[in-house]
């Protein structure tokens, strides 16, 4: 169970969570009213995506070399032999399967736009990483990131519990997956040595250290002050929801540029992590100020 769990990456998890919850609360905010069901059945798919594709994850970078002796990062299970590889894909496998269960509950309310928000989702569970075009070979996981982990993930859960497409899910989007690519990028710049050995082409790789380190800057930075849009929407309580970005958000940020490469990075991962879900906490109670 220790070695499925450390498999399934518990902190990054947070990045299938907030979305839902924080496209929940706008629904709310919005309508004045949510569906609790259709919140579960949106949570569990989104859950199952993002475990599937850590399993994906461990395999494929095994098979193709990228985790190696010098990964200073959490261990992976098949690189270390502790679960056989095969083992892994028929687990990945699984949880896809489940996703498009819940999926189809999630069809059944909302129609056509589940299939075309869920199919590339349960590809993309495997193409992060395998597939012709891998996104975290080629330098794309960021963006993938804030598409999937960002527009889409907030977008489908408003949407789902709406019936329409709204532009306030796009602006609260854009700020939840530039949060959640954060965790891409602090986890990149740490096996940026290791990744650029092994053909992996991140964007920390492409960029180089300095421009990896400024990457996460801007994240941090574009998603704090898009919270100033809120106002076009005429929703001033939703710019407090920025308030950590602005406090641990700093700190991270002068972490981020000050520690060295090491083990230190795994800690600013979990202080990452923190930052997202504290953001989604303060949405939550933004949201309810008036």
């Amino acid at each position: 169970m220790k070695n499925w769990l450390l498999a399934a990456r518990p902190k990054t998890l947070p990045a299938a969570i907030v979305p839902v919850w924080s496209g929940c609360v706008l629904a709310w905010k919005l309508q004045g009213s949510w569906n609790p069901w259709l919140a579960f059945c949106t949570l569990a798919a989104a859950l199952c995506i993002q475990i599937a594709t850590n399993f994906f994850n461990d395999a494929i970078d095994a098979r193709k070399g990228a985790d190696t002796e010098k990964r200073i990062g959490p261990r992976r299970v098949t690189a270390s032999g502790l679960i056989p590889r095969r083992t892994v894909l028929i687990a990945a496998t699984f949880f896809l399967g489940l996703a498009a269960i819940f999926g189809m509950i999630l069809f059944r309310k909302a129609g056509w736009p589940v299939i075309w928000i869920g199919l590339p989702s349960l590809y993309f569970a495997y193409g992060y990483t395998g597939g012709p075009l891998p996104l975290a070979y080629k330098g794309l996981g960021e963006l993938f990131v804030v598409i999937f982990f960002g527009l889409v993930a907030v977008g489908g859960t408003v949407l789902i519990q709406t019936g329409e497409w709204r532009n306030e899910a796009m602006l609260l989007g854009l700020q939840i997956g530039l949060l959640s690519a954060v965790l891409i990028s602090i986890n990149n710049l740490r096996d940026r040595e290791e990744d650029s050995g092994t053909g992996k082409m991140t964007l920390a790789v492409r960029l180089g250290e300095r421009g990896a380190r400024v990457l996460v800057w801007l994240e941090v930075k574009i998603a704090a002050f898009a919270g100033l849009l809120w106002l076009k929407y005429q929703l001033p309580w939703l710019v407090l929801a920025a308030i950590p970005l602005w406090t641990l958000g700093m700190y991270l940020l002068f972490r981020v540029f000050n520690d060295p490469i090491g083990h230190a990075m795994n800690r600013l991962l979990a202080l990452a992590g923190l930052m997202l879900l504290l953001f989604a906490a303060c949405f939550h109670a933004a949201a309810s100020l008036n």
